[in-house]
């Protein structure tokens, strides 16, 4: 266990959005507690990916299954990342689900909202609490350039209503007023907190909707007239944990291609 290199939980890493983050972390020279909820294959072919761009020896990728939306779990993913790699830098919290089936508001089961909420709500905004009592109680001794940092990926679905996922839309909305909260609780802590917002991105998400946002994209629904992809938010998070905003938190970073840009 080599306490020099910088450990960063990235939740729902085995595939999509995750793995672009924990892709350019191993970039960048970190260890990554890979986590997933299931896909035990998609993990394993994230973390050795990740160790083909392992850039030092010390460097680690472990996958750890834990389901964010079970408060067990969530303590079982703290515990290990601890005793694996000895500390935690960072945490992003990335794993999201939409609804099974996309349905109207009117039509809506109180059952896939409550497991929409599960994951993109209640996990990220309880093991923020779990490892932000790790750093206050232990106090560790920070490796990152400018402290320890928290990162919800939201989405612009935070921002923009879908009449047809009206839960996914809650659950991100509430998680960034989950941001807010956490950067005020910590700022004083010395512990950076931020948002992501990322908007049409080519994850599994989008692909049973792919001809929809096509044509949005097409007929200049997105400034910058194309699909995200993965590496956009993983250059996003690089950004963030190399500390290059020293004087910001609680701030929402769009990765959108100017989505939530108002125009005529």
């Amino acid at each position: 266990m080599d306490n020099q290199v910088p450990v960063v939980i990235v939740t729902g890493a085995s595939r999509g959005l995750g793995r672009g983050i924990a892709l350019r972390l191993a970039d960048l020279g970190y260890s990554v507690a890979i986590n997933y909820a299931g896909n035990a294959a998609a993990a394993a072919e994230t973390a050795a990916l990740c160790d083909k761009k392992r850039i030092l020896p010390a460097q680690k990728f472990l996958p750890v299954k834990a389901d964010v939306g079970s408060g067990a779990d969530r303590a079982a993913l703290v515990e290990r990342t601890l005793g694996e790699f000895g500390r935690i830098d960072a945490l992003v919290n990335n794993a999201g689900v939409g609804p099974g089936t996309r349905a109207d508001i009117t039509e809506a089961s109180p059952a896939v909202f409550r497991e929409v909420m599960s994951t993109n709500l209640e996990g990220p905004y309880f093991l923020t609490q779990a490892v932000a009592n790790y750093w206050l109680k232990e106090k560790p001794a920070p490796l990152l350039r400018r402290g320890f940092v928290v990162v919800f990926n939201t989405s612009i679905s935070a921002l923009t209503a879908s009449l047809n996922r009206g839960e996914y839309c809650v659950s991100k909305a509430g998680l960034s007023m989950g941001a807010k909260l956490w950067a005020l609780r910590l700022a004083g802590e010395g512990i950076q907190v931020f948002e992501l917002r990322p908007g049409i991105m080519a994850t599994d998400m989008t692909a049973g909707v792919k001809g929809k946002y096509d044509a949005m994209i097409a007929s200049g629904g997105v400034p910058m007239k194309r699909w995200g992809t993965p590496e956009d938010v993983g250059f996003a998070v690089g950004a963030i944990l190399s500390g290059d905003f020293p004087y910001s938190t609680g701030e929402i970073i769009y990765v959108d291609g100017g989505l939530h840009l108002p125009g005529l």
